[in-house]
């Protein structure tokens, strides 16, 4: 036993299930570079003022989960808790919407932090990965993005997920709709915090998981009945276009996700196998963000999707992935000059593209078989002295058994023919 252990709410990728997270990570990422999204990285950490501005501070994230520090200069730093303020804000440093091809897409991959209560499918550091479409609004770049998750999930295996789908209205009639709401929700028995939080952004109560909370919005006003001629149009558009693209999806007037910069549409991709924590992923249309950052007008979408959170729903659902091999050829040496030999092969091999590995350490024979069994490797290599002199290795298949002597020169073309 080590030490140290992984901090509270954080957890380890080790082989073989770190397998897993690459196969799912690929698989979210392979739709979206096929549409157009480039890829892009940005720092663990940002300026506290990036998430507070831009996730808005009556978030649960800013005001209870994010994880700051302050650094020998004296600069308030945040470990990033999402992903679109941090894109957003390196696209602009970046000058890419002025490069003359809006929308800018890009797509990317990483680690997250976020201090919450640990529990299956809530970690307090988690990987996602986004995509964001930055500088055009048109209601085909939301359809787009909510197909291309529908797609990559679809390419996992997974079927027992659900796309939620709400407008969340814009700069015009969310002021008409946010008063309405304010009065309905100042007359309810709520907690002191929850009271702050409607003169806020009370479009977060309607966020709230509580059951004596829930029961009691069951009257509160719709967003739909106070969404203006242009949103309305907007969200038709995209629930039209995800119908004809054979997507499914279900209303929910109560979606309101957890950042305050979302505007009109807005989803979420919940699975009933994880429990509580049923969000998989999320995302919707944030056209004013940019401004509140420090930048131009720039109407844009996007999503992340959780790559933890994924792994368990293929789990729940009993989805085996099919991943690739790690090795396909073991090679076990007899002796100094049979290593020396037989490391040249495998190293041909890996220049070949072949997945192979060695026996290292100079272990007998027996241990080195257990080895090459335990690596899953189809074909295993083995020589001694006597082979040498003759000019040979002894090649195994591991799966039928067979063996038979090939030529030194003519093992790495033989494995290239086997191997396919």
């Amino acid at each position: 036993m080590s030490t140290f252990q992984a901090p509270k709410g954080t957890y380890d990728l080790t082989p073989p299930d770190s397998a897993k997270f690459l196969a799912v990570r690929e698989a979210i990422a392979a739709p979206l570079r096929d549409s157009g999204y480039g890829y892009i990285e940005t720092p663990g950490f940002e300026d506290v003022e990036l998430f507070a501005r831009g996730v808005g501070e009556s978030t649960d994230i800013v005001t209870k989960e994010m994880y700051t520090l302050t650094t020998k200069g004296g600069a308030e730093l945040a470990l990033r808790p999402e992903g679109t303020a941090s894109v957003l804000r390196a696209a602009l440093e970046a000058n890419l919407h002025k490069a003359g091809n809006l929308p800018v897409k890009l797509w990317y991959s990483g680690s997250y932090y976020r201090y919450e209560r640990p529990q299956k499918g809530r970690y307090r550091h988690f990987s996602q990965v986004g995509a964001e479409a930055i500088g055009t609004e048109d209601p085909v770049l939301d359809a787009e993005l909510i197909i291309l998750a529908d797609q990559a999930y679809r390419s996992l295996g997974l079927r027992q997920f659900r796309i939620l789908l709400n407008s969340l209205g814009d700069k015009e009639c969310r002021p008409v709709y946010r008063e309405a709401l304010q009065t309905f929700l100042r007359d309810l028995d709520l907690d002191e915090e929850t009271r702050r939080r409607i003169e806020i952004n009370p479009l977060r109560v309607l966020d709230d998981k509580r059951p004596d909370v829930q029961k009691q919005l069951t009257d509160a006003p719709k967003l739909r009945d106070h969404l203006c001629d242009a949103c309305k149009a907007y969200h038709e558009e995209v629930r039209a276009l995800l119908t004809a693209a054979g997507v499914a999806y279900e209303d929910d007037e109560k979606l309101v996700r957890g950042l305050d910069y979302y505007t009109r549409t807005t989803f979420e991709f919940v699975h009933d196998g994880l429990g509580s924590q049923s969000a998989v992923g999320g995302g919707g249309r944030y056209d004013g963000l940019s401004e509140m950052i420090g930048g131009p007008a720039l109407p844009s979408v996007g999503w992340a999707l959780g790559v933890d959170r994924t792994v368990l729903a293929l789990e729940a659902e009993g989805v085996e992935l099919d991943l690739p091999v790690t090795t396909s050829v073991y090679a076990v040496p007899l002796g100094e000059e049979a290593r020396r030999a037989l490391f040249s092969v495998v190293t041909k091999l890996r220049r070949a593209g072949i997945a192979a590995d060695f026996a290292f350490g100079g272990r007998g024979l027996k241990g080195a078989m257990k080895s090459a069994n335990r690596s899953g490797a189809r074909y295993t290599l083995v020589a001694g002295e006597r082979d040498l002199a003759e000019g040979a290795v002894q090649l195994k298949d591991m799966e039928s058994g067979e063996q038979s002597a090939v030529p030194l020169a003519e093992v790495v073309a033989e494995l290239k023919k086997r191997l396919g």
